[in-house]
């Protein structure tokens, strides 16, 4: 941890006690937050994202399905930041429509390009939809990021937690918010947990019986850990369909691990 990260739980901690949140969910609370990397417009550092326009392809390489996103320059993210096994360097490029979906497996949503890859400025020449507009993202923010909290519940407690266990969990988040836990005014997200206006991506991938299944102590079973997010995109302006629209990419950690990106699940949603 660094030391930001360890003064954040401990202030947290002292927050929960002076509201008399029970300490075991407040360690639980901080065990599960995990690190992320947010990013935004602007900044005057080195450019470490580019949204929309035309995507830098592979020569040769199958253009993807759906509009181009994102281009995220791995070696530009804080080491060890995203809390995922994300290669060190090369370009991870991200593709989705609007069309709104629950997570569900895309297996040319997510292209990893690695470093020193020939690649071509690509038209995708998709009939529907112009290329998102252009910009560059420069502005970067590190810092854990903490369960939604009815994730938090259903992770803890298992399916059905009780009134009292989903009032416990927004207790705990409006004190972890209350210390500087809320999120930085980001456009696009990797790693952490996300952040959604409908359903948590993370839980709708895993298979049932991955979900739901607690330790005696109230601990998830391996806290159906091998999902994890992968990016979520705050559409904006950018998608005037969507009403504060949103897209998860989600996969399994030994995927990014293996660098197959092709089993990544992508989901679309809105308020």
């Amino acid at each position: 941890m660094t030391d930001e990260t360890v003064d954040r739980a401990n202030r947290f901690r002292a927050e929960a006690a002076s509201r008399g949140l029970p300490a075991e969910e407040v360690e639980e609370w901080i065990r599960v937050a995990r690190p992320a990397v947010y990013l935004a417009e602007g900044g005057e550092g080195p450019l470490v994202a580019r949204i929309g326009g035309d995507p830098l392809l592979p020569q040769g390489a199958p253009k993807p399905s759906d509009p181009f996103v994102a281009s995220v320059d791995l070696a530009a993210l804080p080491a060890g930041a995203t809390g995922l096994p994300l290669p060190t360097d090369g370009h991870l490029l991200f593709f989705s429509g609007t069309d709104v979906h629950i997570s569900g497996h895309v297996s040319d949503a997510v292209l990893y390009v690695p470093a020193g890859t020939p690649t071509v400025p690509s038209s995708l020449g998709h009939s529907w939809r112009e290329p998102y507009r252009t910009r560059e993202f420069r502005t970067v923010w590190h810092q854990p990021s903490a369960h939604m909290p009815e994730s938090f519940a259903l992770d803890r407690w298992g399916d059905f937690p009780e009134d009292e266990q989903f009032e416990l969990a927004d207790e705990l988040a409006d004190a972890w918010a209350d210390v500087g836990g809320y999120r930085p005014p980001w456009a696009l997200q990797i790693g952490g947990h996300p952040v959604s206006p409908q359903n948590d991506p993370v839980h709708y991938a895993r298979d049932p019986e991955e979900s739901g299944h607690c330790e005696q102590d109230g601990t998830a079973h391996g806290e159906g850990d091998d999902w994890a997010l992968l990016a979520t995109w705050r559409c904006g302006d950018d998608v005037t369909e969507l009403d504060s629209g949103v897209a998860h990419w989600v996969i399994r950690r030994r995927d990014v691990a293996a660098r197959r990106f092709d089993r990544v699940h992508r989901c679309v949603e809105m308020a």
